[in-house]
């Protein structure tokens, strides 16, 4: 029987060594993982697309603005919700190498936000915002569960010290490896990636008939109602969080599920056919 399991994995793959001045590069699980999740979702994306008849030329641009709105809105995000003094007193480290910290409700803003503007002059090829935002989820939760699984490779985002048998000792974080700790990195990774299923199948069983809003509202409420769960068993990312009766994850996760439960019962109200859908949504 297990007493814990002993996690010794580097997060680096390999190290392309220096050539005529450039690098040495390394490769590391966790961007590996990043890119996955962004290239996978293309894919699947495309295939929604070719089910639903809308213009696969359009593909390439939704990639370049999800990239991009997902890495802005969660690198602003971290310095916004954990580190807000960074934009006073070294703003630069926002922008520059080797961007340390990404916020996951800064990601979600980023995305809708993205996501708004993509779709304001595609209204008419049947590409709303919450149609898009409705499949758009269905990657998100793949993209999570990759991201958090790189996470787990970089050992970081620890859970707290537990006695359960599959208690993880984080070998490569000097920090936390004294005693088995809660893998709440793999619980969220999983979490994600059972949801990616569900909304697949909902999606794949509905198609065009798909309520508007209701895979976006399962999304956020399945996320962040488990992600406020799973912050009672990590660590704090920050000092401050340790006076205040929840931390930030947590505050930041209530108006998410506040949001995906509005969403829900709109769409049962509104119904399964797109033509009694507000054509602006």
């Amino acid at each position: 029987m297990l007493t814990y399991i002993t996690w010794n994995v580097s997060p680096d793959i390999f190290t392309i060594p220096e050539f005529m001045g450039f690098g040495p590069f390394t490769i590391r699980w966790y961007g590996l993982l990043f890119a996955a999740g962004f290239l996978i979702g293309q894919q699947i994306m495309t295939h929604i697309f070719k089910k639903e008849g809308k213009p696969l030329e359009d593909i390439d641009t939704l990639t370049l603005v999800m990239v991009a709105a997902t890495v802005l809105g969660a690198r602003l995000g971290h310095f916004l919700f954990y580190e807000p003094e960074v934009f006073i007193k070294n703003p630069l480290e926002i922008i520059l190498p080797p961007f340390a910290g990404l916020a996951s409700h800064g990601a979600l803003i980023g995305i809708l936000l993205g996501l708004w503007l993509y779709t304001r002059k595609r209204q008419s090829t049947g590409q709303t915002f919450l149609w898009l935002t409705d499949r758009m989820i269905i990657l998100v939760a793949l993209a999570g569960a990759f991201i958090r699984f790189g996470n787990l490779m970089n050992s970081e985002i620890v859970g707290k010290v537990t006695d359960v048998p599959w208690g993880f000792i984080f070998m490569q974080n000097t920090e936390y490896s004294q005693y088995p700790r809660h893998p709440a990195q793999l619980y969220e990774s999983i979490s994600c990636l059972i949801l990616f299923f569900v909304l697949f199948a909902l999606w794949n069983k509905y198609k065009t008939t798909t309520p508007r809003g209701l895979l976006l509202g399962v999304g956020l409420v399945w996320i962040f109602a488990f992600r406020f769960m799973d912050e009672f068993l990590k660590e704090n990312q920050v000092n401050f969080e340790d006076t205040l009766p929840l931390n930030m994850g947590q505050f930041l996760s209530i108006p998410a599920v506040l949001l995906g439960i509005y969403l829900i019962v709109r769409s049962q109200r509104n119904g399964r056919h797109p033509e009694r859908q507000p054509t602006t949504a």
